[in-house]
Order: structure tokens, then sequence, then C-alpha cells
């Protein structure tokens, strides 16, 4: 079993809290992860509602269903049967004792309003996004907490990584059933058969979508158009969806962590709420399957490369956010005169690190104008800025700017 990053914070959380949920995409190794818990750290019974016995008869008998579990326990992809939360509810209310349920879900439960109303200030959620690069080596990442303590990226230089092995990372993505498939063929039809899945089971557990045939279509579109500020009038024409529905599916798309939205930073708190975010997927492999792409094609058209390659290091981003013990907030920045910078990361504090991602094995000084522009208007909250390229030196471009190897990302 590879060793998941996000594992010593779980523990922690059963330690203190009566009710810990663990969220995240489907196939993203939740279930591997809560069963090694419950085998060798935390002892619990694993009971999952995955299983058509035990889904029917929580839902016929919700409260007759938990009364009869040994607690601690697992419950595998609660959402499936919402009537158990309120239950769970009124138990933890009558023993607040810790790590009483470990809860796992495929989809956001605090889009799930029977949750979210009823376990309330009762359980600790945590997301589990697919394996990261550095989980896959076998190397505990610390990108965001060096930046946040004011060091450079990394040292004056980082192994090389080539480019088609960068394109391979894209491409093989970080689902764990997929990224240990070594042939193309034999991943792809892995993820046609995690589509299906997801559209048939999950779409329909979640809401009243009867017709499901647009949906494919519609994440091949957005996929073409990931790491972008989708215009929801083009993307209608696109698919043929009305606007009105288009909002409801890409909601939809995000519950169950297919999309991921990220808001845009602003000096002014509240119009950050207003702007547009930007959509990557949660998954750069993902990306590259809807798209038809290898990496032998990703390596000869740079301008769809350039594209996935923004997701992949903001999937790897969302990933060591998780575990890394700091309370950061992830943001992209566009001004009114259009610079941009492809990340920006804030912390509690109010503290700022941006970061850009360039397809380029050589940094230069135009990478950095959407940075300046971003240090200007942090003033003095201003950490860091960094330009991640395709190159092997960790370069100085001036006052806190740094130019990085891609690969400082997860050494």
């Amino acid at each position: 079993m590879i060793e998941r990053h996000i594992t010593q914070n779980l523990l922690e959380a059963l330690q203190d809290t009566p009710v810990f949920f663990l969220r995240g995409a489907r196939q993203s190794g939740k279930s591997t992860l809560v069963q090694e818990i419950a085998r060798s750290w935390h002892p619990a019974r694993y009971v999952t509602m995955d299983n058509a016995t035990n889904r029917s008869a929580a839902a016929s008998d919700p409260t007759g269903f938990i009364s009869r579990l040994d607690k601690p326990v697992v419950i595998d992809e609660v959402q499936r049967v919402p009537e158990l939360f309120l239950v769970i509810k009124e138990d933890v209310d009558r023993n607040r004792q810790p790590g009483r349920y470990l809860l796992t879900g495929s989809a956001n439960v605090l889009t799930l309003p029977l949750a979210a109303d009823s376990l309330a200030g009762r359980m600790e959620i945590v997301t589990l996004h697919p394996l990261s690069q550095g989980e896959m080596a076998g190397i505990r990442e610390g990108f965001i907490n060096r930046l946040f303590r004011g060091a450079p990226p990394g040292s004056g230089s980082a192994a090389s990584v080539e480019p088609g092995d960068l394109m391979s990372r894209m491409v093989r993505g970080g689902y764990p059933e997929a990224a240990g498939r070594a042939k193309d063929r034999r991943r792809s039809a892995w993820f046609d058969s995690y589509i299906t899945t997801i559209l048939e089971r999950d779409i329909r557990d979640l809401s009243r979508i009867q017709d499901i045939t647009s949906l494919p279509r519609l994440l091949r579109l957005l996929a073409a158009r990931t790491a972008t500020l989708p215009v929801v009038s083009d993307v209608s024409r696109g698919t043929g969806i009305p606007g009105t529905s288009l909002h409801r599916h890409m909601a939809l798309l995000e519950t169950i962590f297919i999309l991921q939205m990220t808001p845009a930073w602003t000096v002014n708190l509240g119009q950050r709420l207003i702007k547009s975010p930007k959509m990557t997927f949660v998954d750069a492999g993902l990306v590259c399957h809807l798209m038809g792409l290898d990496a032998e094609r990703l390596l000869h058209d740079p301008d769809l490369a350039g594209r996935v390659l923004e997701n992949f290091v903001i999937a790897e981003l969302y990933k060591q956010l998780s575990w890394c013990g700091l309370r950061v907030s992830i943001y992209h920045f566009r001004s009114v005169k259009g610079q941009e910078v492809d990340v920006v990361l804030e912390n509690a504090q109010g503290w700022l690190v941006g970061i850009e991602v360039k397809l380029s094995s050589s940094g230069a000084a135009k990478h950095f104008s959407g940075l300046k522009v971003l240090r200007e208007l942090a003033g003095e909250r201003w950490i860091a800025g960094v330009v991640l390229y395709t190159g092997e030196e960790v370069v100085p471009f001036g006052e806190k700017l740094w130019a990085a190897p891609i690969s400082t990302l997860w050494e």
C-alpha cells in the first residue's frame, strides 16, 4: 500500500473528534486508507454502503442499523444513505467519545442538506485527493511550507525532468488504479469505466438528472477548456445544454470531485465572491483521457501541453494543501489590464505567494510580469513569487522572485 501523507492528520483528528468525514473523488484511495486505519491504528468495524444489502438495511431502518453497529465504526460511501446522518448525530449527542465514526464519501457532504445540518460542530472534514507525485515516489513534499517560511523554492539545482517524463506524469494522473497501469490502452479502459460509473451511479444518486447522454460531451468540452475561466454561454452552445441546467451540471461535477473551482484573488475580500473562478479538473490524467491525448501528442503540441501542465500543477498544490499543516487558501489572479498569475496562495495571516506555470526550458523576465503586479498589490504581505519551468536551476529574478524547476514541487 502506498503511504498517504494525510494519514497522520486523520489519526490525530480521531483522538479528539467524534465524527471524521474523509471525502474525495471515487477511486482516489479512501476505502483502502480507512480499511488500513481500521486494521492497524484505530481498530474499528468496516461497513460499506456500496454493498446492496447494507444499503437496503440502512435505508429501511437507519436507527436500528446504527444501533446494531459496534463502535468505533467505519461507514464507507455514507452519502448513498443520507438518512444515516441524523441518526449518527443523535448517537454522537448521547456519546461524544472521539473517533466513534469514520465516514467516507465520494460527494461533498456539505452540499447534502441533511448531513450539513445534522453534523455541524460534530464532524471534521478532510479531502483525500488522488496520489501526489511525492506519494508515488515515497517522498513527503515540502514545497508550500518552504515558501511560507520565506525560503527559496529549492536548492541551486534540481533533478532534471525530461520532457517525455513530465508528459507521462500528466497523462498517468494520480488515481491509484490508473497510475499503476503501464500500458496506455489499459489506462484508457480504466478511465472509460470510471466515467461510466460516476455518470450512471453518482450523478443519479445525487440528482434528478435522468438524461445523462449530454454529460460525456460536457466533460470533453470542459477538459478542452481546463485552467480557464469558462464562459457559460459558450459552453452551453457547445453542448446544447441550457444555461440554467449547465450551472447545475457543473455544480454536480464539483460535488463529486471531478472539477475544482479556484476563486479569484483581489485585495477586496468581498469581490472574491463575485469574480469568475478558474476551472480545473481534480486529475490531469482524466483531462488527457477526455481529450484523447497521450504523452507523444503533448510533446508535439505545446499549447495543449501548457494548459494540461497548469492543471497538473494546480492539482498537486491542492493535494499538498490537504496535509501541509498550514491554513492556506488557493486563488488565481487577473488584473483589470489582463495580467495573470496562475496560482495565489494566501495564509491565515494574509501573507501571499504567487506561482506561475510555464512550459519553457528557460526562465525569462517576461514570465514575471503578472507576479510583479501582484507583488505591488500585496506590499508587505508578499513572501515569494515563483515561476515553475522545465529547466534545472533555481534562479533568482529580483526581490523575492525565483524561477524554479517543476520538480521542486515534489522533491
